[in-house]
């Protein structure tokens, strides 16, 4: 029988996509969200048994609720998907939204990855996917600073387990999604409006889910991406920060 695949955030976007793409693969599947509802409809949706967990994981004692829930399951996979952002001057935009943000695009981040983790090498195999940004791997985003600042930790944070486990010879593994502009709800709730245009959430999924396979430790879909971070490698930072002010604008609304 298959093994258990967790996906946070599983409500919408990504988190959808991800647990299409496990649940044909015959995964037995526990959907993480705030959206019960959602999860529920999506769940009716999918051919693999599925557990709803409705959780509102910027709280960090709902992310110990949830692990309390899952930790007796042999989980094969989890994906680290729940995060959001938020665009606006520093100054202007709302510190209880950044603080949540802190919470769940980090903390929740941190924590699953380190219980699983261990419950991972127990057994020396699994997959832990940490879902980051392209916006982790550059120096900082103005307009949208505290998310790209929560990106950096993961994306720094995943490689350094990443080499641990490597280094100890594990068969578990670590690692994180880095995409540039994806086409999901994302942009409404951040308020943001990309200069790039988005790749489609079901391609960005198909190709994690690819590269994880080969042990892939930062996966950057689409070749214009992976370009764009090569390239800014050479920059002197001070330009490559501005550079990256022009790349999102905050949406108004009516």
């Amino acid at each position: 029988m298959k093994k258990y695949a967790v996906i946070t955030g599983a409500s919408a976007g990504l988190g959808v996509e991800f647990a299409k793409r496990l649940s044909a693969k015959g995964y037995r599947l526990i959907l993480v969200a705030r959206r019960k509802e959602c999860l529920q409809k999506l769940a009716g949706h999918l051919k693999t048994e599925c557990k709803v967990i409705a959780a509102d994981l910027t709280m960090e004692s709902e992310c110990t609720r949830v692990y309390d829930l899952i930790k007796d399951k042999e989980i094969e996979i989890f994906i680290n998907n729940a995060g959001f952002g938020d665009c606006g001057k520093f100054t202007e935009t709302s510190l209880d939204k950044e603080m949540d943000m802190i919470q769940l695009n980090i903390k929740a981040v941190h924590f699953f990855t380190k219980r699983i983790l261990q419950n991972m090498q127990k057994r020396d195999s699994g997959y832990i996917l940490n879902v980051a940004s392209c916006a982790g791997l550059m120096p900082g985003g103005p307009y949208m600073a505290t998310y790209y600042a929560t990106k950096a930790y993961v994306t720094s944070f995943t490689r350094a387990v990443a080499e641990e486990l490597r280094e100890c010879g594990s068969q578990v593994y670590v690692g994180c999604l880095c995409p540039g502009p994806v086409n999901t709800e994302f942009n409404h709730v951040a308020n943001v409006k990309f200069l790039m245009r988005g790749i489609s959430a079901g391609y960005c999924v198909r190709y994690a889910l690819n590269e994880m396979a080969r042990r892939k430790v930062v996966i950057i879909p689409a070749f214009i991406m992976k370009l764009a971070m090569c390239f800014g490698k050479f920059l002197p930072g001070n330009i490559y920060v501005r550079l990256a002010a022009k790349q999102q604008k905050r949406e108004e609304r009516v």
